[in-house]
């Protein structure tokens, strides 16, 4: 069964287009327990929305997970994981932070709880209503 998630990056790190232009990444750099703890729970397969974090602040796209959790290569102690991921489409409208803080549909979503936590679990609800809410539909994309 997919999963939904939600990862955040910097776009002047590493943004959409990069993912896009690479093709394939490795999502590195998490240094949270609970978002290490999203990232092992991932499997390839499910899909995930990639927000802007710090500039713009907004979800712009669909990404797949290519490959499960491993080792983290940037990281020198081997306690924490990465993934690597795969560009599916990018969003019909870029969805805010602010347009889902209003949405008391979408009140109870992980990162509006915890803004800090760059990788968070969506459910299929609020993955269907942020996708509604970008004019790309409800469902997961074929």
């Amino acid at each position: 069964m997919t999963q939904y998630w939600l990862m955040k990056s910097e776009p002047d790190e590493y943004g959409w287009a990069d993912l896009v232009k690479a093709g394939e990444g490795v999502w590195d750099g998490v240094r949270n327990a609970q978002a290490s703890n999203n990232l092992k729970a991932m499997q390839v397969g499910d899909l995930a929305l990639f927000y802007h974090s710090r500039t713009g602040l907004e979800a712009v796209g669909v990404m797949e997970i290519s490959a499960a959790a491993f080792p983290d290569p940037k990281d020198k102690t081997g306690r924490w994981v990465a993934v690597k991921v795969k560009p599916v489409h990018p969003l019909n409208r870029p969805v805010t932070l602010k347009a889902m803080k209003a949405r008391p549909s979408l009140a109870d979503m992980a990162m509006l709880r915890q803004s800090r936590l760059s990788v968070a679990q969506l459910n299929a609800d609020e993955w269907g209503e942020i996708l509604k809410m970008a004019g790309n539909g409800s469902a997961a994309p074929a």
